[in-house]
């Protein structure tokens, strides 16, 4: 039964965090997916949309549409940065996110996990992380 696999209850885990991060989201007239790429860019600022592509796992055609939205919405822009590469960029408003939208994560972190104890807490985020850089490296 579908809902025995282990798939099901990830998914249903990563429902209730959207659930607690969408309305924040929502709030600072961000999209579910554009906290992604605004974290790659609080991490590292001035990537290039096929850097952040790649980071991100999606398709250039996708990254070029967020970071389009995000520029009218005053949170990036693009500078030229030799050829036709340009560089994505915060602005002080998308900067600005970075506090609110985080502790959106943070509060869906505690909400998720909150039957767990502590120890349980610190093994799923190792095996979690496991998970993540498996996927990602295959």
């Amino acid at each position: 039964m579908i809902e025995d696999m282990l798939s099901y209850h990830l998914l249903k885990a990563m429902k209730r965090t959207r659930a607690t991060v969408g309305p924040v989201l929502a709030e600072h007239g961000l999209h579910p997916g554009q906290d992604l790429l605004l974290s790659q860019l609080w991490h590292e600022d001035g990537l290039t949309q096929t850097e952040l592509a790649n980071r991100l796992r999606i398709e250039a055609p996708t990254v070029t549409k967020a970071v389009q939205r995000l520029e009218r919405a005053g949170f990036l822009r693009r500078e030229p940065a030799g050829g036709r590469k340009r560089r994505i960029v915060l602005t002080a408003a998308g900067r600005a996110l970075q506090g609110p939208v985080e502790r959106a994560w943070q509060a869906a972190d505690l909400e998720v996990t909150s039957v767990l104890d502590d120890a349980d807490r610190v093994a799923l985020g190792e095996i979690l992380r496991r998970l993540t850089a498996a996927n990602l490296a295959g």
